[in-house]
Parts: C-alpha cells; structure tokens; sequence
C-alpha cells in the first residue's frame, strides 16, 4: 500500500456536513424548547405531507416526496418507533400503508408552522451573504447535469496498477 494516504488532506465537503448537522441540531432545540422530544427535523416533511395525503404506501410516500424509497422506509421505521406512525395492509400482501398516528397527527400543526419559519430564515440567510447558497446549490445542480459526478470523478480517476 502506498504512503499516500489521500484522507490526510481535508475533505472539502466536511464544513457543509457539519454546517448542515448543526443547523439541524438547532431546528430540534427549537422542538425541544417546546416540549417535543423524539422529532427529527427530517420527520417533519412526512409527516406533513401524510396529514394533507392520508396513508400512503412508503414507495407512494417517497414519490411525493422525491426521495429514496430506502431513505423513507429509514425515516419511517425512525417514525414508527417514536409513535408518530403506524402501518396497516396495503392493497396487496407486499405493501403496507403508512398513517400518523394521534401524536403525530397532534405534531403536524406546529411542524407546518416550523417549516415555514424555517423556510422564512433560510430566505434572510440566503439575503444576508453575498452569494445565496439556494442560489449555489442550484447552479451546482445545474453544472452536474451539464456533466454528471460520476463521470467528472472518473475522468480524475487515476486507478493503481491491477
């Protein structure tokens, strides 16, 4: 194995993990100062759009939320577990219906309110620096449709002798 230890140079990426875990950490100080312990800020989106849907299937769910379906069936064994969602047969053996429960149902007005207060400071955020980070993120977005990760990784891609 070679010397080179390519981990020893910072990951670029590291100060948005943190600043995204850290703007997250405050969003659940904001539900704990209220008395709401088990919520996440990712619960908050599900289980919004469940109380304006109804039940839904978890590939249904992840569909109108434009996510994973492995990354929703996560969230919603995270949910199940806090008692904010059960699961009932869905309209075949292989799927089962994901509805809020009474406490997650009783959650969605304060959670509707804090997505829009969350919505609100990030807009004053974006105002307050010189380049707008949803303005960022779209042009990144943008310029990785031009050209995609996966093929902009592979042509730095130096692979080792086999």
């Amino acid at each position: 194995m070679s010397g080179d230890d390519p981990t020893r140079v910072p990951d670029p990426w590291r100060p948005l993990h943190e600043l995204l875990a850290a703007m997250d950490a405050e969003i659940e100080q904001v539900y704990l100062s209220r008395g709401i312990e088990g919520v996440r800020p990712r619960f908050a989106y599900p289980l919004i759009r469940l109380a304006h849907t109804g039940p839904l299937t978890i590939r249904e769910l992840a569909d109108s939320l434009d996510r994973s379906h492995s990354a929703v069936s996560q969230t919603v064994a995270a949910l199940r577990k806090e008692g904010l969602v059960s699961s009932e047969p869905g309209p075949d053996a292989r799927t089962r219906r994901i509805a809020l429960t009474e406490r997650g149902r009783s959650l969605v007005p304060f959670l509707a309110a804090e997505w829009r207060a969350t919505h609100a400071t990030v807009a004053e955020l974006d105002a307050e620096i010189p380049h707008a980070l949803t303005a960022a993120v779209e042009e990144l977005r943008r310029a990785l449709e031009r050209r995609s990760m996966r093929r902009r990784i592979l042509d730095h891609l130096v692979e080792p002798p086999r």
